[in-house]
């Protein structure tokens, strides 16, 4: 039975590839900062909260990954732990770029010290090209990040690839775009808009408060976004790969698709100056056909086939729990 550590295991990544990997017959180790008494939301939702050992590990002290590293002896290693709000990380810089940076070094040098065989795998993500000249990203277009977080996570791609090619470890870095699902935290766009406008059905007063909705990104499914993360691991070569749907959609558009599925008014959207972020990218999408090619992954879905999806399993849940905010 192979071993995989996933870090960041409660969100929803970290969730949903314990999921896969417990399907494919690993043993999957979760990792948190927190020691959590009772059982993760996350886990418990895709009903494999029972399946996955839970163990707290301070990503910022190398021992406690060392000790963990022993424990276990794993195969594969899942770095999905990170401070990833982009609007957060410009009122906390010190402790984005702290937690996301060391964190990254302190894991690959405890597979350097203890077992070179662990592959490695690290989160990064399409924010860390910022403002690009050509569109779609490559894995070769420049980098100019315009956020805390998207420096953070640059920085943790240059790490990566430093340790793969001067100590030879399987290390490798997937730069996916923003993908969603029902997991999503509610301070993330797309599940803010979906749960604020269920919100709105009950209480006819509230109003929907967002920032620039004139910018384009590129969107996907987490559940699809995760089966990449696996594949990238399992190639004969390390190598790091961008995993992305290949076009980008309008912000506004998505707000004005999930307001006329849940039937909600759009003169209940107010656009806030304050919610402006300081520096912003226009319009990012990337160019998936090389994992397609090298990886075998394959990603057909349209982002309001997801919007579909999202806005059914929230209505869904809902209607099981009475649910209301």
């Amino acid at each position: 039975m192979k071993v995989a550590i996933i870090t960041g295991v409660t969100g929803q990544d970290g969730a949903y590839l314990s999921k896969l990997l417990i399907e494919k017959g690993y043993q999957v180790i979760g990792l948190t900062r927190n020691n959590h008494n009772g059982p993760i939301k996350s886990l418990q939702y895709l009903k494999i909260a029972d399946k996955v050992i839970i163990e707290e590990c301070d990503l910022l002290d190398i021992i406690s990954i060392i000790k963990i590293l022993h424990k276990y002896r794993p195969d594969e290693i899942y770095n999905l732990a990170a401070q990833s709000s982009v609007g957060l990380s410009f009122k906390q810089p010190i402790g984005t770029l702290n937690f996301n940076i060391t964190s990254v070094l302190n894991l690959l040098e405890a597979i350097r010290i203890t077992n070179h065989q662990i592959k490695f795998y690290q989160a990064c993500s399409s924010e860390m090209y910022g403002v690009v000249t050509d569109l779609p990203i490559n894995i070769n277009t420049p980098m100019h990040p315009l956020s805390p977080y998207a420096v953070s996570k640059a920085t943790t791609y240059w790490t990566v690839r430093n340790y793969r090619e001067s100590y030879n470890l399987y290390s490798c870095s997937g730069i996916l775009f923003n993908h969603e699902s029902h997991l999503r935290k509610e301070s993330f766009f797309v599940k803010k808009v979906i749960v604020e406008a269920f919100n709105m059905k009950n209480d006819k007063n509230k109003m929907l408060h967002l920032g620039n909705l004139n910018v384009k990104r590129d969107f996907g499914y987490s559940p699809k976004y995760v089966e990449a993360m696996w594949l990238i691991l399992q190639q004969k070569v390390p190598d790091d790969f961008i995993i992305c749907s290949g076009t980008s959609v309008l912000l506004k558009d998505i707000v004005y698709y999930v307001l006329d599925k849940v039937e909600i008014d759009r003169t209940r959207l107010v656009i806030e100056k304050d919610l402006y972020r300081p520096t912003d990218i226009e319009d990012i999408y990337g160019d998936s056909s090389r994992a397609k090619k090298i990886l075998g992954w394959s990603y057909d879905y349209d982002f309001y086939q997801v919007l579909d999806l999202l806005i059914a399993e929230e209505d869904t849940l809902r209607r099981m729990t009475n649910y209301d905010h």
